[in-house]
């Protein structure tokens, strides 16, 4: 009986030191979405062809590519970002500002970033003839934040 108590404590002692596997599956800091139009035909999506995406002092994020939208990351640590987007020879800067709140997503996952109040402090245009902020705060990717006519 003595050794069948002692077991019985070892197992119970085992099960409530045990954690719990902790696998992040929730959605993480989202990118700004953004969605290319059609400037003579602004409900109209038009590629862009040769697209190329850099951010100003870390790199390029697209090199080269013939896409309709793009997801592109803001800076974590900044309340602006600087993009330059590129059709083929032209160039466009634009200069993101935002306000950034940490949100606590999980045990497993820890805390992401939420963007507020999106705006379009600068940009030149080039190739680019108009844009329209969709959605001022950056909390998914489920939908465009911007949308840009060229």
């Amino acid at each position: 009986m003595r050794k069948y108590l002692i077991l019985l404590l070892i197992l119970s002692f085992t099960l409530i030191n045990c954690e719990k596997d902790d696998i992040c599956i929730e959605a993480t800091t989202p990118k700004l979405i953004v969605v290319f139009y059609n400037n003579e035909i602004p409900n109209t999506k038009k590629v862009v062809t040769s697209l190329t995406v850099g951010v100003e002092g870390i790199g390029n994020i697209y090199e080269n590519k013939s896409l309709d939208s793009i997801a592109i990351p803001l800076d974590l640590t900044q309340n602006s970002t600087i993009y330059q987007l590129k059709s083929g020879t032209k160039i466009d800067t634009i200069n993101f500002t935002y306000e950034r709140k940490d949100v606590f997503v999980s045990r497993s996952c820890g805390y992401k970033t939420i963007f507020e109040n999106l705006k379009i402090e600068s940009r030149s245009a080039n190739w680019i003839k108009n844009d329209t902020i969709k959605n001022t705060t950056i909390d998914n990717e489920t939908a465009a934040h911007l949308t840009i006519f060229h």
